[in-house]
């Protein structure tokens, strides 16, 4: 669930979510021993977020995990409670994440950010992405029509999901996308995230205790790959490298698949050429070719590979640190064939991703890449 402005607490929408799945699995907290939640940013220096929900909604995990890597923290939650699980740590952990980013306005980055970014003018990630994309451009050519593409495809799925932010399920044109107004030269208002409240959440556990709740099992984890400080200890790496060229083959890997494997891609997309550099590190097509393969495939949710059905978080709001678990759960309601209106035929499997902080000059911190398939 997304919204603008809500004036909620994290704490109030992440109940709000638990209640939500308690009533559609008719589990109760009790049978909850487990959990893994994301880090906010309208919670700021709060160290005990992680114990502070549990007391909040009621729980009492042997298992708690609070997650730091930003956007990939919810599919990064899902990695790790499949090894607590296998462990013999918990056996049913909630995966969540909530953020009241737009109510509660989070204060500057801290560290060493301040200091090289101001002079510059670099003001967070709008303009490291702007910065990016001009790189991309000047290597590979200018991305604009594919962009356009991603940006109408995104906000058709959106309108078809009521729970997207309202504020956004108005038609786009490709002529809107192009006359939309430069923010941080060449990237566009509509290249970019819109800031909202929201949360949301997935349940892990094993097949056999599944059977024993009575509860439905949706989707198996079959493959991840995750890294963090890609080409770190590189002088001048290049911006547009990404850790997705090490985490997305390693997901595929280990489920024994190949990219032409993959029904449908929900990849994380907070500006839009985050897309492009995703399909072509993990292995969609070559590098440098991502809007060529962008304009010549059916990226809808009716065709051969669709993106971001549920508008992503390009056309269904970025709810802070929550926004990463937006499209993972996407990913399960369309392996549920729960989609409704915009329900991918046949939806045997999905790639997920991630993506976690921007440093200053570099590429994105965290890339990571889930495949789950349908149980």
């Amino acid at each position: 669930m997304v919204d603008l402005r809500t004036g909620r607490s994290s704490y109030d929408l992440a109940a709000e979510v638990v209640e939500e799945i308690l009533e559609s699995t008719g589990l109760s907290l009790r049978d909850i021993d487990g959990l893994s939640i994301g880090e906010t940013m309208s919670e700021t220096g709060n160290p005990f977020w992680a114990v502070y929900v549990c007391e909040q909604l009621g729980l009492t995990p042997s298992w708690l995990q609070l997650n730091g890597l930003g956007g990939a923290s919810t599919i990064g939650g899902v990695a790790r409670a499949a090894a607590a699980i296998r462990d013999g740590m918990c056996e049913t952990v909630l995966v969540l994440a909530a953020d009241a980013q737009s109510s509660s306005p989070p204060t500057e980055y801290g560290a060493h950010r301040p200091e090289f970014q101001y002079p510059t003018g670099l003001k967070g990630p709008v303009g490291a992405f702007g910065l990016l994309t001009r790189r991309y451009a000047h290597q590979y050519g200018d991305p604009d029509a594919a962009l356009a593409k991603l940006a109408v495809t995104q906000r058709n799925h959106a309108l078809l999901n009521p729970k997207a932010c309202p504020k956004l399920q108005k038609p786009i044109t490709e002529e809107n996308y192009l006359q939309s107004k430069m923010v941080s030269d060449p990237l566009r208002m509509l290249d970019s995230v819109m800031v909202c409240d929201g949360a949301n959440g997935l349940l892990v556990t094993s097949t056999e205790n599944a059977k024993r709740l009575g509860v439905q099992v949706i989707a198996h984890p079959t493959g991840y790959g995750e890294i963090t400080n890609f080409n770190g200890r590189e002088r001048l790496p290049d911006i547009t490298e990404t850790g997705f060229s090490v985490a997305g083959p390693k997901a595929l890997n280990q489920a024994g698949m190949a990219p032409e494997d993959i029904r449908m891609l929900h990849l994380y997309d907070d500006f839009l050429i985050a897309i492009l550099l995703t399909l072509e590190h993990v292995g969609f097509c070559p590098r440098g070719k991502g809007a060529q393969f962008v304009l010549e495939t059916d990226l809808s949710y009716s065709g051969e590979l669709p993106l971001n059905t549920s508008g992503g978080q390009i056309s269904a709001g970025q709810p802070g640190l929550a926004g990463g678990g937006l499209n993972a759960v996407e990913a399960v309601r369309q392996l549920a064939g729960d989609a409704r209106g915009r329900q991918v035929d046949d939806p045997r499997n999905a790639l997920v991703t991630g993506i976690g902080a921007i440093p200053y000059g570099r590429n994105w911190a965290v890339s990571n890449a889930l495949v789950l398939e349908r149980a």
